[in-house]
This record gives C-alpha cells, structure tokens and sequence, in this order.
C-alpha cells in the first residue's frame, strides 16, 4: 500500500511537471477515458473473475487512488514522450521499454503489505505481458481520436 501512495504522489508530480503537450482538454480526456477504461477492465477481472485485486478483495476504499490517481498520470507521460512522428521501429522500441518498465513495476506492487497493493489470484505476469502492449495501443488510439476531433473544432470555429 506504501508503494501506492507514493506512486501516485510521484507519477502526478512527473506528469503535472513534465506533460506539456497537451491542451487542458486533452488531458481531462485521457484521465477520464483511463479511469473509466481501467474500471470497467477491474470489475471484470477483479470483482467477477478474481483475478487480481487491490489491497482486498471487491471494491474497497483504500484503492480508490489507485483506480483515480495512479494510472491517468503514467498514460499522460507515455503518450506526452511517445514518438509519433517517428520511424516504425523507434516506436516499437518505444512501447518495449515502456512494457518492461510497467512489468517491472507490476513485480514490485507483488511484495507483500504494508509496501505492495496487488494480489493475483488466477492472474500472471505473462498475461500483463500480452495484455499492456494492447491497452498501449488502445491509448494511442483514443489519443488519436480525440487528436482529430479538437483538430475539427478548431477548423470549425476557424
């Protein structure tokens, strides 16, 4: 639980200092669609299929930073470093560092309490290996999505 509280204090600060290149808008947007992506994904795997869980299992309150405040600040600095304009390789080295990181860190959340929050149940570290670089690119894709419509209503109030 400790590395939970202090992530979310680190990861906002990084992502509050270092994210600049996004619109207010854009920013609210991610961190809406990653909350509310996140917690359909967990109601899922954690409340009906269990998973895994935070902290215990079903819905509890000590996790409700988790579920708001850890992951939409690392989402805003993928996507605020992520090399778009960039060849194909330099991005697909881009999605591998960011996977070995999130696995890495995923191994660190596993330690016992009071430090770690997340406990597997039926869940692997593998799965989160095949399953990151899909919600990655799902980011992206939301990304580019709302790219294009704050792209069309600039061109409309134009």
């Amino acid at each position: 639980m400790i590395i939970m509280y202090v992530s979310v204090i680190i990861f906002n600060f990084l992502a509050f200092k270092k994210v600049n290149k996004f619109s207010g808008n854009m920013v609210l947007q991610i961190w809406l669609f990653t909350c509310t992506f996140q917690l359909t994904f967990d109601i899922f795997i954690d409340v009906k299929y269990h998973g895994y869980w935070y902290m215990s299992q079903g819905i509890d309150w000590p996790a409700f930073a988790g579920y708001t405040f850890l992951i939409p600040p690392v989402n805003l600095l993928f996507l605020n470093w992520f090399p778009f304009n960039r060849s194909l390789t330099k991005r697909i080295i881009y999605i591998v560092v960011w996977e070995i990181s999130l696995l890495s860190y995923e191994l660190i959340t596993l330690l016992p309490g009071p430090w770690g929050f997340l406990h597997y149940g039926w869940w692997k570290l593998w799965i989160s290996a095949l399953i990151n670089p899909i919600l990655l690119l799902i980011l992206i894709g939301f990304y580019k999505f709302v790219s294009k419509l704050e792209n069309k209503v600039k061109i409309e109030v134009s």
